[in-house]
């Protein structure tokens, strides 16, 4: 069983920056493809970005250029920069395992 512990979420002023992090266990880390998603209020769950275990990257078109994901295979981690933070990136942040395990969600909140 796969279990991933995220943390990095909070509360962030518009322009601002902040830096999520999911650490894997129970899992050989570098054979997955990790991901982040979003889900805000109302809204469906989406993919932000993703890294492949030899560090190919995938980003929403929302989000290119301000985020960027990274993965430490040593380390079984997967972290998320989120940069130029505007107040719809707010939502719950969520680390996904392959195609299987999720997260129990971090929440971004950017407002004045």
């Amino acid at each position: 069983q796969v279990q991933l512990v995220e943390s990095g979420g909070g509360s962030v002023q518009p322009g601002g920056s902040l830096r999520l992090s999911c650490v894997a266990s129970g899992s050989t880390f570098r054979n997955y493809v990790m991901g982040w998603y979003r889900q805000a209020q109302g809204k469906e769950r989406e993919l932000v970005a993703e890294i492949t275990g030899l560090g190919l990257e995938k980003y929403a078109d929302s989000i290119k250029g301000r985020f960027f994901i990274y993965r430490d295979n040593a380390k079984n981690t997967v972290s998320l920069q989120m940069n130029s933070l505007k107040p719809e990136d707010t939502a719950v942040y969520y680390c996904k395992h392959g195609n299987t395990f999720w997260g129990q969600g971090t929440r971004v909140t950017v407002a004045s």
